[in-house]
């Protein structure tokens, strides 16, 4: 995996020097297409098969977590929704206009997290 170093500052502290931190390079995107092909390989099922199963998820998933419930996808992980909020001061104050986002967050599995242990680094390439 890519990464750069990128430098911080700390906002409670701008005249500070920053810090330097590294950060991960995207290097592209793997589509649900490109997902299905190489599932395919693997299974007697056709990509479109795959392809198809998996639109139907993404479609599917959000109903399920606007429900607040979470989504346990064996041992990949699991999907939540969290809410971004501004602060209210009572309990009794809060509305429901107070609540202006909402994040998916997602936890890995132990298995994925296992399968990520054995990364490797290298710092991205950088033309002058």
């Amino acid at each position: 995996m890519k990464y750069r170093v990128i430098e911080r500052k700390n906002p409670q502290t701008p005249q500070a020097s920053g810090k330097f931190y590294a950060s991960a390079v995207n290097d592209g995107k793997f589509t649900v297409r490109d997902f299905a092909k190489e599932i395919s390989g693997r299974s007697s099922l056709t990509r479109g098969d795959i392809e198809n199963v998996l639109e139907n998820f993404l479609d599917e998933l959000p109903t399920f977590l606007k429900l607040g419930l979470s989504v346990q996808l064996g041992s990949f992980g699991t999907l939540r929704l969290n809410l971004q909020s501004d602060g209210a001061d009572s309990s009794e104050a809060f509305t429901s206009e107070l609540i202006y986002g909402v994040k998916v967050i997602f936890t890995p599995g132990v298995e994925l997290k296992e399968a990520l242990k054995d990364i490797k680094f290298e710092r991205e390439k950088i033309d002058n």
